[in-house]
């Protein structure tokens, strides 16, 4: 979906303009009985760069920039922390550029976009090039946390 824009109702395109101030971004809704807010920060900075601005890979524009959205200031709290002891720790090569900014919208995106992933692996050399690593390196860094269908 998109966030963090100021057009009600963005498509994919007008997204991809530019113009609408928006992310692609995800809405994770969780239970922290069986997840914390520290878990799900780790999965977001050991699963992409956070230190490419506007761009992840191959993908450039504002609309790829890495940003948290958080909803309450103890999120904001965790989410700056984990920024800093990352860049302090020299775990990326370059500085972290994330940003953490307050929640305000959300936008699902289109329906052609949901499970992109899955639906297309096979079909678009996209999945194979871009997408398909990232899963596996998530899939291989949080194997225990995965439910056994999605471990492989």
């Amino acid at each position: 979906g998109y966030s963090g824009g100021h057009v009600k109702n963005p498509s994919y395109e007008e997204v991809c303009t530019g113009k609408t101030g928006y992310a692609e971004s995800l809405q994770i809704e969780y239970d922290p009985q069986q997840i914390s807010f520290d878990e799900l920060l780790e999965v977001f900075w050991k699963t992409h760069d956070p230190t490419t601005l506007n761009r992840q890979g191959a993908d450039v524009g504002t609309q790829y920039r890495s940003a948290i959205f958080y909803h309450n200031a103890t999120q904001k709290e965790k989410a700056e922390k984990y920024k800093a002891a990352l860049n302090k720790s020299g775990a990326f090569d370059n500085p972290i550029v994330t940003e953490i900014t307050p929640f305000t919208n959300f936008f699902p995106a289109e329906n052609y976009h949901q499970d992109y992933f899955y639906n297309n692996a096979n079909k678009n050399p996209y999945c194979k090039i871009v997408i398909q690593p990232k899963v596996e390196k998530f899939r291989k860094v949080f194997k225990d946390k995965l439910k056994a269908q999605y471990q492989h």
